[in-house]
């Protein structure tokens, strides 16, 4: 039997939950063994950029290999996944029927890698050398961000550097976007914060905060867990961070993030380039992607889906 949309929408409940604490989850997408089978054959694939729509960037020293974002368009699997009922369903729950996904990334996390900052993100300024929000609201809208669907490709235990989140964070914003961090390479696994060794790809997440002094009540912070093949969905401004990955294991931690925003929302507005922690990239192959309903805005990009091998076209 095909499953619907529908079939995984969130009760009352859950969707009162979720404005409440900023999260829901976690969700099961694949069973495990299918996840671990996928993944084995999807890494050449994720491994030749040659059909990255970002695979021509601009090289920057410092930079984030932005060949390894929105690479739903271009392989096949990663299409279907950030349609697929289990997630959308989910998400149409939050943010409406008209709902389009316009990101998605990798987060691969070592063995031996530190974990990630606590942080934030509202309309995605922070991390672009031009500053203009890549993501715009319309002005009566109440809140900003975006819908993260995280889902772990392998396990994503606290000894592998899960997800952490503090409940209810994302109510107020503790950082502005607009300021500036600056790259320092030798600060890569090589720092630490409050005894935990801690960055943010380069950069010092900190230099944002609204109030130099403020620092986030951990203790208050919980711990997200992950079996491949699950997800958890959030409000990108939850405040959120990751575990380090101890090396108990050799096993990499491997995550893949969907973002998703309702089609009122105007993406990229400003922008004809990614740019994203020093990398830069060409915006002439991006669209976004119609996850469900209708767009009546007209103000977006968008790619349809097509057959397998060539996932989308630009219209």
């Amino acid at each position: 039997m095909t499953q619907e949309i529908s079939d995984f929408a969130l009760s009352d409940a859950q969707i009162k939950e979720f404005h409440e604490n900023g999260f829901i989850g976690p969700f099961d997408v694949y069973e495990p063994e299918e996840m671990a089978s996928t993944l084995q054959a999807l890494r050449p694939k994720l491994i030749n950029t040659k059909t990255a729509i970002y695979g021509q960037r601009k090289a920057v020293s410092g930079s984030t290999n932005l060949a390894n974002y929105d690479r739903h368009l271009d392989v096949p699997f990663l299409a279907d996944h950030i349609t697929r009922p289990e997630i959308v369903g989910p998400v149409t729950s939050l943010l409406g029927s008209d709902t389009l996904c316009w990101r998605t990334e990798f987060f691969p996390k070592y063995p031996g890698d530190e974990g990630t900052d606590w942080h934030q993100a509202d309309n995605f300024s922070n991390v672009a050398g031009s500053k203009h929000p890549q993501i715009v609201w319309p002005e009566d809208a109440e809140f900003g961000g975006t819908i993260t669907v995280w889902t772990a490709f392998t396990d994503a235990t606290i000894d592998m550097g899960c997800l952490q989140f503090i409940p209810g964070s994302h109510k107020t914003m503790n950082y502005d976007e607009s300021k500036v961090m600056e790259y320092d390479a030798e600060a890569i696994n090589n720092r630490e914060k409050n005894g935990i060794r801690r960055g943010f790809f380069g950069y010092d997440y900190r230099q944002l905060q609204k109030d130099p002094n403020w620092t986030p009540d951990e203790s208050k912070a919980i711990s997200i867990e992950l079996k491949k093949g699950q997800c958890i969905v959030f409000w990108s401004t939850l405040m959120h961070a990751s575990h380090p990955h101890n090396g108990t294991t050799d096993q990499m931690r491997l995550g893949f993030a969907a973002r998703y925003l309702p089609t009122s929302v105007r993406v990229y507005p400003y922008s004809d380039a990614l740019v994203e922690f020093g990398g830069e990239a060409s915006l002439d192959k991006f669209g976004n992607v119609l996850v469900s309903g209708k767009d009546d805005f007209g103000h977006n990009r968008f790619v349809d889906q097509t057959v397998t091998g060539h996932p989308f076209i630009t219209r």
